[in-house]
């Protein structure tokens, strides 16, 4: 039986690169960016006003001061005269403003701004003051993009203004969701004796989108081996597949047995850690001659607080990498422990918890929770806490291995 580091090794070494693609910039929301992007101009490419006003030399702004309005210019206009002592131009927000000018004065700040010789209600104006520098924002050359990074409506805004109309991109994988049981039914639908509702098939959708991922979902798989055979063969066109139960070690549990006869090679069975112990992972490879794609596959346990926190721990991280993101973001946290914790058994536990981030200082909680069907109180959680075994129990303050799976 592995433990947690060796299924996270065996993971990063397992995971390639999803192929990188060209993508309309308009497009690849949610994508990772493949290759840096430099800005191939300043922005703002001249000094404008950040303000409707007038635009002014700082130096010019004293008490009872008049100044003599040169030009009038809107949006798009460009000036056709700098500065002089005593001369201001009346400028729009984003108008390009005059050589000579170090700041610009509201137009709330002048008493009549129609007349032609302009009175101020102010008798001082800071350098700098309401104007946007040339490549103050970004100069030529600079970085603006780097891979890995997640392009995200700011920066798709950004490369717009820059003109790229296209990008290199990780492609957000596919992610088929498979659950397998006799005994579940749709959730949607009223279960009958011996029944209960497929509550990881949405968990996991969810989980899947979160980690930027395309959730597919494919229903449910009975106990038998055409069922899983088909439904699994259909989850196996995505770049990754998740099924749910039927990876233990009880009679019906035939997904592994599917999962051989279907071409994915075992990399891991089983894991040392409380819940999730009998999650399995394997690789389909490609295989252009018989036109399969390869697919990464986590056969998740069947009960949903396991399949959470194996998600959570395993199959986020494999996304990531397929994405070529940094794995610091999925490091855990060091919190300190508000309450004192008792671990029972021999295996590391990973155990629902509310983690709160206040600043720098990082805290976590763990929440009631009786094992790992216990959805009702993995719902009071946000996060986990990583507690290995150990004689005598944890106390508050001591400092754990934490993750925030979302913050509220």
């Amino acid at each position: 039986m592995h433990t947690v580091v060796e299924a996270l090794q065996a993971i990063d070494r397992t995971i390639k690169p999803g192929i990188p693609r060209e993508v309309p910039v308009f497009q690849s929301a949610g994508s990772r960016a493949a290759e840096p992007i430099e800005a191939c101009s300043d922005s703002p490419p001249f000094d404008k006003a950040l303000m409707d006003g007038f635009a002014v030399r700082s130096q010019d702004i004293q008490p009872n001061v008049t100044l003599r309005v040169q030009e009038r210019l809107t949006a798009g206009q460009v000036p056709k005269l700098p500065l002089s002592p005593g001369v201001t131009t009346q400028v729009m927000t984003g108008t390009q403003v005059p050589d000579g000018t170090d700041a610009v004065v509201r137009v709330e700040d002048v008493n009549d701004p129609e007349a032609e010789e302009l009175t101020l209600s102010i008798s001082s104006l800071a350098a700098g003051r309401n104007v946007f520098h040339r490549g103050e924002s970004m100069q030529t050359g600079e970085t603006i993009l780097k891979p890995g990074e997640l392009l995200e409506f700011p920066k798709i805004a950004l490369l717009a203004e820059l003109g790229v109309m296209s990008v290199s991109c990780f492609p957000r994988p596919t992610v088929s969701v498979l659950a397998t049981g006799d005994e579940l039914v749709p959730a949607n639908q009223q279960p009958g004796p011996g029944q209960i509702r497929n509550s990881n098939e949405p968990m996991l959708v969810a989980q899947v989108a979160n980690a930027g991922g395309i959730p597919q979902p494919v229903g449910i798989a009975r106990d038998t081996e055409e069922d899983l055979r088909e439904k699994i063969a259909t989850g196996l066109e995505s770049d990754f597949l998740l099924l749910s139960g039927g990876v233990s070690a009880g009679v019906l549990d035939l997904v592994p047995k599917m999962l051989a006869e279907l071409g994915v090679q075992q990399v891991f069975h089983k894991v040392q850690m409380k819940p999730g112990k009998p999650i399995w992972f394997g690789l389909r490879s490609a295989n252009p001659d018989e036109g399969t794609n390869a697919c990464y596959v986590f056969g998740l346990p069947g009960n949903p607080v396991s399949s959470m926190v194996c998600f959570e721990l395993f199959v986020r991280r494999a996304m990531a990498r397929f994405q070529k993101v940094g794995g610091m973001d999925l490091e855990p946290l060091q919190a300190r422990l508000t309450q004192p914790h008792l671990v029972k058994g021999d295996r590391p536990v990973y155990h629902p918890a509310r983690v709160s981030i206040a600043g720098s200082e990082v805290t976590a909680r763990p929440v009631r929770w009786v094992g790992s069907a216990d959805l009702r109180g993995a719902a009071e959680a946000n996060g986990m806490i990583a507690f290995p075994p150990r004689s005598d129990s944890y106390e508050a303050d001591e400092f754990v291995d934490a993750w925030c799976w979302f913050q509220r």
